[in-house]
This record gives C-alpha cells, structure tokens and sequence, in this order.
C-alpha cells in the first residue's frame, strides 16, 4: 500500500484529544492532538529553512477545533490554540503514526534540553 493514500476513515476524538486515523490495510493510528500541533508542517513549527525549526510549548491541552480536506492529498487542521497553517499529507500522517513513539520521545528530549514545558501554565511570556 502506497504511504499517500488517504485514511479509509478518519474521526477527531475531542474528549479523548486524539485523531483516529482507519486505513484499509488494516492499520490504525490515534494520534494525539498535542503531537500533531507540535510536529504542524507549517513554517511557524518547521521554520523557512533547515534546523529543527521552533520548539512549541505549552501545547498540552490543545484541541482540534476544525479539519478540511485539501485536494485528495492532505487535510488541513484548525487548533484552539488558532494555529491553522498546518497541512499534513497523507504520508505525513501515516509517518507520524508509524513512528509516532519516536516522534513524542524527539519532543520530550527537545523539551528538556530547551527548558519547555507541554503545561501553558508554565510557559514563559518574554
């Protein structure tokens, strides 16, 4: 199976913060809210060029508070947070659920070194 097909099924699960990602091969990913903000293939996350891009924080109880089809290759999701520059691929969203373990253990590791924090509260204003 092709790692740009779309997901047979896909449901935003609020309470429990997570996208729930179907495909027909059998596969099936949850993917939390709060992964899917921090890893936004926008250039506010990425950044314009190479790096790791900017580190986000405070992300821990973001929702999802919109999703629109893009084409017949990506969807494109609204956070609470008004974050909504992000269109994740198909592909995309397939890695993170493959890999969605090395995904959240990269975040934390970055939190750490960085000094962040997932909780808004503990975010520092500058």
């Amino acid at each position: 199976m092709s790692e740009s097909v779309p997901p047979s099924d896909i449901r935003i699960r609020k309470k429990s913060r997570l996208l729930r990602l179907e495909y027909l091969d059998g596969t099936c990913h949850e993917l939390p809210f709060e992964l899917l903000r921090v890893y936004s293939p926008s250039a506010e996350v990425r950044g314009h060029g190479s790096g790791l891009g900017t580190l986000q924080t405070g992300k821990r109880d973001v929702l999802i508070s919109d999703a629109a089809m893009v084409g017949n290759y990506a969807v494109k999701l609204t956070f609470s947070d008004g974050h909504d520059s992000g269109i994740f691929s198909w592909s995309y969203l397939r890695e993170m659920g493959d890999q969605q373990e090395k995904f959240w253990q990269d975040y934390l590791e970055r939190l750490e070194r960085e000094n962040g924090s997932r909780d808004p509260q503990d975010v520092r204003r500058f």
